[in-house]
């Protein structure tokens, strides 16, 4: 539309000398003040967009329908909104009772934890080497002090000092912050 035109067009005259009242409609449809004048500006640009007509027998019933359409729009928009939302909160919450609780480790926690575990395999990685084939085998296989014992080839007793050893190397390590 040519700047001219705007004078030309009896919908934007209209909107422009009611909007007082019209901001007071959408606001009680939308319940805020912010958001109606922002529909007023959405309605504002639907307007300019499309070519003018002719003013229909009543114009300011033209321009309140079409601003109910605008708030309208936005209603629903709302609402697919909080839906949207609401199914993403739903695919990543556990709920513990009335409470949703998220399903994830928070991204600065796993930071954390994934610094102490390369901490813990390089300790693990610095231990003697029979003491690190023990403590492998006794606390990240799973296997008895026996079955460690017959697997090496050495007794319990030595299973036992090995075991101390990492212990206390790695206790070291629980020291640190």
């Amino acid at each position: 539309m040519a700047d001219g035109e705007d004078s030309d067009d009896w919908r934007i005259a209209a909107l422009l000398a009611h909007r007082p009242a019209l901001v007071r409609f959408l606001t009680a449809r939308l319940g805020d003040t912010a958001e109606a004048e922002d529909a007023l500006q959405d309605l504002y640009l639907k307007l300019r967009a499309s070519p003018p007509q002719g003013a229909p027998d009543a114009p300011l019933a033209y321009l309140y329908r079409a601003a109910a359409s605008v708030a309208l729009d936005r209603i629903r928009s709302r609402g697919r909104g909080a839906r949207r939302d609401a199914a993403w909160t739903d695919s990543q919450t556990v709920m513990a009772g009335d409470e949703a609780v998220a399903d994830s480790v928070p991204a600065d926690e796993a930071l954390i934890a994934r610094e102490r575990l390369a901490q813990l395999a390089a300790a693990v990685a610095a231990l003697p080497a029979q003491a690190r084939r023990v403590f492998t085998r006794l606390k990240l296989d799973g296997l008895s002090h026996a079955e460690v014992a017959a697997e090496l080839g050495i007794s319990k007793s030595a299973v036992e000092k090995n075991i101390a050893t990492a212990m206390r190397h790695l206790s070291l390590l629980r020291d640190d912050p």
